[in-house]
Protein backbone atom coordinates (compact mmCIF):
# COMPACT_ATOMS: atom_id res chain seq x y z
CA UNK A 1 0.00 0.00 0.00
CA UNK A 2 1.36 3.39 -1.24
CA UNK A 3 0.65 6.16 1.71
CA UNK A 4 1.69 10.02 1.17
CA UNK A 5 2.06 12.81 3.66
CA UNK A 6 -1.37 15.09 3.04
CA UNK A 7 -0.41 18.87 3.97
CA UNK A 8 -4.33 19.15 3.92
CA UNK A 9 -4.92 17.07 7.19
CA UNK A 10 -1.05 16.41 8.33
CA UNK A 11 -0.94 13.21 8.37
CA UNK A 12 0.16 10.34 6.30
CA UNK A 13 -2.48 8.52 4.43
CA UNK A 14 -3.22 5.80 2.14
CA UNK A 15 -2.81 6.91 -1.88
CA UNK A 16 -5.89 7.59 -3.42
CA UNK A 17 -6.60 8.79 -6.98
CA UNK A 18 -9.65 10.27 -8.74
CA UNK A 19 -9.63 8.12 -11.32
CA UNK A 20 -8.58 4.27 -10.54
CA UNK A 21 -4.98 3.48 -12.02
CA UNK A 22 -4.21 6.80 -12.75
CA UNK A 23 -2.37 10.10 -11.56
CA UNK A 24 -3.56 13.08 -13.02
CA UNK A 25 0.17 15.55 -11.52
CA UNK A 26 0.29 19.15 -12.18
CA UNK A 27 3.37 20.69 -11.13
CA UNK A 28 3.94 24.58 -11.05
CA UNK A 29 6.47 25.48 -14.29
CA UNK A 30 8.96 28.24 -14.94
CA UNK A 31 8.54 32.09 -15.80
CA UNK A 32 10.58 31.71 -18.82
CA UNK A 33 12.30 35.80 -18.50
CA UNK A 34 15.85 34.39 -17.61
CA UNK A 35 17.97 31.14 -17.59
CA UNK A 36 17.16 28.32 -15.31
CA UNK A 37 18.74 28.03 -12.22
CA UNK A 38 19.87 25.01 -9.41
CA UNK A 39 16.12 25.59 -7.88
CA UNK A 40 14.26 24.65 -11.21
CA UNK A 41 16.53 21.69 -11.51
CA UNK A 42 15.45 20.39 -7.84
CA UNK A 43 12.24 20.78 -8.34
CA UNK A 44 12.08 19.49 -11.61
CA UNK A 45 14.00 16.44 -10.40
CA UNK A 46 11.70 16.17 -7.18
CA UNK A 47 8.53 15.49 -9.38
CA UNK A 48 10.52 13.39 -12.28
CA UNK A 49 11.59 11.04 -9.57
CA UNK A 50 7.79 10.69 -8.24
CA UNK A 51 6.60 10.34 -11.66
CA UNK A 52 8.96 7.43 -12.34
CA UNK A 53 7.98 6.09 -8.82
CA UNK A 54 4.38 6.27 -9.49
CA UNK A 55 4.96 4.59 -13.23
CA UNK A 56 7.27 1.93 -11.45
CA UNK A 57 3.97 1.13 -9.10
CA UNK A 58 1.98 0.75 -12.13
CA UNK A 59 0.37 3.96 -12.11
CA UNK A 60 -0.27 5.95 -15.63
CA UNK A 61 0.87 9.35 -14.51
CA UNK A 62 -0.58 12.38 -16.63
CA UNK A 63 2.43 15.24 -16.02
CA UNK A 64 1.48 18.39 -16.68
CA UNK A 65 3.55 21.87 -16.81
CA UNK A 66 3.10 25.02 -17.48
CA UNK A 67 4.85 27.63 -19.00
CA UNK A 68 4.39 31.20 -17.71
CA UNK A 69 5.30 33.08 -20.97
CA UNK A 70 4.02 36.46 -20.49
CA UNK A 71 4.78 38.13 -16.95
CA UNK A 72 5.86 41.59 -15.47
CA UNK A 73 9.19 40.30 -15.55
CA UNK A 74 9.23 38.89 -18.86
CA UNK A 75 8.25 42.41 -20.43
CA UNK A 76 10.51 44.47 -18.17
CA UNK A 77 13.95 42.11 -19.21
CA UNK A 78 12.93 42.13 -23.20
CA UNK A 79 12.95 46.14 -22.70
CA UNK A 80 15.74 46.02 -21.40
CA UNK A 81 17.16 43.79 -23.81
CA UNK A 82 15.25 45.59 -26.71
CA UNK A 83 13.73 42.45 -27.70
CA UNK A 84 10.15 41.04 -28.25
CA UNK A 85 8.74 39.39 -25.05
CA UNK A 86 7.42 36.60 -26.97
CA UNK A 87 10.31 36.38 -28.79
CA UNK A 88 12.64 36.01 -25.20
CA UNK A 89 9.83 33.78 -24.24
CA UNK A 90 10.31 31.24 -27.06
CA UNK A 91 14.10 31.01 -26.10
CA UNK A 92 14.44 30.32 -22.22
CA UNK A 93 11.68 28.20 -23.20
CA UNK A 94 13.78 26.36 -25.60
CA UNK A 95 16.88 26.35 -23.11
CA UNK A 96 14.78 25.10 -20.15
CA UNK A 97 13.61 21.80 -22.65
CA UNK A 98 17.50 21.02 -23.29
CA UNK A 99 18.29 21.85 -19.44
CA UNK A 100 15.84 18.64 -18.71
CA UNK A 101 16.96 16.47 -21.42
CA UNK A 102 21.16 17.70 -20.00
CA UNK A 103 19.33 16.36 -16.52
CA UNK A 104 17.95 12.69 -17.92
CA UNK A 105 14.45 14.35 -16.98
CA UNK A 106 11.35 13.09 -18.47
CA UNK A 107 9.13 15.36 -20.62
CA UNK A 108 5.86 16.49 -19.17
CA UNK A 109 2.60 14.81 -20.89
CA UNK A 110 1.29 18.24 -21.79
CA UNK A 111 3.43 21.93 -21.23
CA UNK A 112 0.28 24.29 -21.48
CA UNK A 113 0.96 28.31 -21.94
CA UNK A 114 -0.40 30.59 -20.57
CA UNK A 115 -0.26 32.60 -24.01
CA UNK A 116 -1.84 29.42 -25.97
CA UNK A 117 -4.53 28.81 -23.08
CA UNK A 118 -6.20 32.40 -22.81
CA UNK A 119 -10.16 31.83 -23.96
CA UNK A 120 -9.69 29.05 -20.75
CA UNK A 121 -7.72 31.81 -18.53
CA UNK A 122 -10.69 34.52 -19.11
CA UNK A 123 -13.02 32.04 -18.48
CA UNK A 124 -11.39 31.28 -15.19
CA UNK A 125 -11.49 34.83 -14.20
CA UNK A 126 -14.89 35.22 -14.94
CA UNK A 127 -16.33 32.08 -13.26
CA UNK A 128 -14.36 33.40 -9.88
CA UNK A 129 -16.01 36.70 -10.63
CA UNK A 130 -19.59 34.53 -10.99
CA UNK A 131 -19.38 32.94 -8.17
CA UNK A 132 -18.27 36.22 -5.59
CA UNK A 133 -14.38 35.18 -5.23
CA UNK A 134 -13.21 38.08 -7.42
CA UNK A 135 -13.72 41.78 -8.73
CA UNK A 136 -13.11 43.69 -11.75
CA UNK A 137 -11.39 47.01 -10.22
CA UNK A 138 -12.79 50.64 -12.33
CA UNK A 139 -8.62 50.61 -13.50
CA UNK A 140 -9.53 47.35 -15.50
CA UNK A 141 -7.50 44.79 -13.21
CA UNK A 142 -9.17 42.05 -11.68
CA UNK A 143 -8.54 40.41 -8.22
CA UNK A 144 -9.06 37.21 -6.19
CA UNK A 145 -11.00 38.37 -3.35
CA UNK A 146 -9.17 36.86 -0.55
CA UNK A 147 -11.73 37.20 2.76
CA UNK A 148 -14.26 35.38 0.15
CA UNK A 149 -12.87 31.69 1.61
CA UNK A 150 -13.14 31.83 5.45
CA UNK A 151 -10.40 28.75 5.26
CA UNK A 152 -7.95 31.31 2.99
CA UNK A 153 -4.23 29.79 4.43
CA UNK A 154 -5.47 26.48 5.55
CA UNK A 155 -2.85 24.41 3.71
CA UNK A 156 0.35 26.89 4.89
CA UNK A 157 -1.74 26.87 8.15
CA UNK A 158 -1.53 30.33 8.22
CA UNK A 159 -3.78 32.75 8.95
CA UNK A 160 -5.10 35.82 6.93
CA UNK A 161 -4.80 38.41 9.37
CA UNK A 162 -0.35 36.69 10.14
CA UNK A 163 0.30 37.00 6.16
CA UNK A 164 -1.54 40.49 6.47
CA UNK A 165 1.57 41.88 8.44
CA UNK A 166 4.07 42.42 5.25
CA UNK A 167 1.38 43.02 2.42
CA UNK A 168 0.54 46.93 0.85
CA UNK A 169 -0.93 48.08 -1.87
CA UNK A 170 0.88 49.62 -4.67
CA UNK A 171 -0.44 53.68 -5.74
CA UNK A 172 -2.14 52.29 -9.02
CA UNK A 173 -3.66 49.24 -7.53
CA UNK A 174 -7.51 49.16 -6.32
CA UNK A 175 -7.79 46.46 -4.06
CA UNK A 176 -10.43 45.66 -1.59
CA UNK A 177 -7.54 43.91 0.87
CA UNK A 178 -3.97 44.30 0.75
CA UNK A 179 -3.97 40.37 0.39
CA UNK A 180 -6.25 40.35 -3.02
CA UNK A 181 -3.93 39.62 -5.74
CA UNK A 182 -4.25 40.13 -9.68
CA UNK A 183 -5.79 37.17 -11.62
CA UNK A 184 -5.80 39.92 -14.51
CA UNK A 185 -4.27 43.00 -15.35
CA UNK A 186 -5.20 45.94 -17.13
CA UNK A 187 -2.72 46.93 -20.28
CA UNK A 188 -0.09 49.27 -19.65
CA UNK A 189 1.97 51.33 -22.93
CA UNK A 190 4.06 48.86 -24.79
CA UNK A 191 2.75 45.98 -23.35
CA UNK A 192 1.21 42.90 -25.16
CA UNK A 193 -2.27 42.51 -24.40
CA UNK A 194 -5.36 40.08 -25.43
CA UNK A 195 -9.37 41.23 -25.12
CA UNK A 196 -11.50 40.70 -22.23
CA UNK A 197 -14.79 41.36 -20.86
CA UNK A 198 -13.12 43.83 -18.68
CA UNK A 199 -10.78 45.59 -21.19
CA UNK A 200 -7.12 45.07 -22.83
CA UNK A 201 -5.27 43.27 -20.69
CA UNK A 202 -2.96 39.93 -19.81
CA UNK A 203 -3.15 37.17 -17.21
CA UNK A 204 -1.62 38.01 -13.60
CA UNK A 205 0.95 35.43 -12.60
CA UNK A 206 -1.32 33.57 -10.17
CA UNK A 207 -3.48 32.55 -12.32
Amino acid sequence: MLKVYNTLTRKTEEFQTIEPGVVKMYVCGVTVYNDAHVGHAMSALVFDIIRRYLEFRGYKVKHVMNFTDVDDKIIARANTLGEDPFALAQRYIDDYRQNLLDLNILPATSNPRATQTMKEIIGMVQGLIDKGYAYPAPNGDVYFRVTKEKEYGKLSGRKLEEMQAGARIEVEEQKEHPMDFALWKAVKPCEPFWESPWGHGRPGWHI
